[in-house]
């Protein structure tokens, strides 16, 4: 009996792992096509092709394209957020660790383009992203809800000047704030609102040629739009914890 149940367990991690294999090796095929022809031309057909496999043993694997797709996503979304939570594990100030976040996800952007562009460019066509992206896609701006808490809870974060808030914007930072920013002054999540979309936004200006004849280096942009966006958020180069960071200069 007991044999039985071993090599019952045997072949059955064989089959999950041979199953595993074969599945990573239609998503690795799929992100080649997604480099050559971008998401909307993806499709089961052409990757089974590929492989060698019969387009109907694909299905065995992925019922869908929009599954297929999905795969996709959540190991883009998985990536990015794995980069930017390392990054913010660093160590160091408040200021500091922006910094190191935001050089994270701008380098991978620009070493993963077309993953970038499936999750942050225009949607697919006909496709809608189902519940279990949601997860993936939070970790990153999990980061940096994690970096003013712990600024906050520091004493690093200093009087954000942006002038008073208006009663909507106020209900939309304190939506935020519940969900992840207990006790984080309202001024400071509205900027980190601001300074997370501004991040993605020169990142996506960057990767999809919106800065060429404007900028000619970007490096330097996306620089200077870290001590901009810092400022969003109440944080300044070199500043010290407590009432002393207020009087710090940049």
């Amino acid at each position: 009996m007991w044999q039985t149940r071993w090599m019952g367990t045997t072949i059955a991690t064989a089959r999950a792992r041979a199953r595993a294999e074969v599945r990573a090796e239609i998503v690795t095929e799929a992100r080649r096509q997604l480099a050559v022809e971008g998401a909307p031309a993806l499709s089961l057909r052409s990757v089974t092709r590929q492989l060698g496999m019969a387009s109907s043993a694909v299905y065995r694997y992925f019922p869908s394209r929009d599954e297929l797709l999905t795969a996709l996503i959540v190991e883009a979304y998985d990536g990015l957020g794995a980069v930017a939570e390392t990054a913010a594990a660093a160590g160091g100030q408040a200021f500091e660790r922006w910094r190191t976040v935001c050089r994270a996800i701008r380098g991978w952007a620009l070493e993963n383009p077309h993953e970038y562009a499936l999750i942050f460019g225009s949607p697919v066509p006909g496709y809608e992203a189902p519940a279990l992206t949601v997860g993936p896609a939070s970790r990153v701006t999990l980061v940096l809800a994690g970096l003013l808490v712990d600024a906050h809870r520091a004493g690093e974060l200093t009087d954000v000047d942006a002038g008073p808030l208006s009663r909507a914007m106020s209900v939309e930072a304190l939506r935020l704030a519940d969900l992840a920013l207990p006790d984080v002054p309202l001024a400071t999540v509205a900027g980190g609102l601001v300074a997370w979309t501004s991040l993605f936004g020169q990142i996506s200006f960057e990767l999809f040629g919106q800065l060429k004849g404007i900028v000619e280096q970007p490096e330097v942009l996306f620089e200077h739009a870290i001590i901009v966006t810092a400022g969003l958020l109440g944080l300044r180069p070199g500043q010290l914890p407590g009432p002393v960071a207020a009087q710090t200069e940049p």
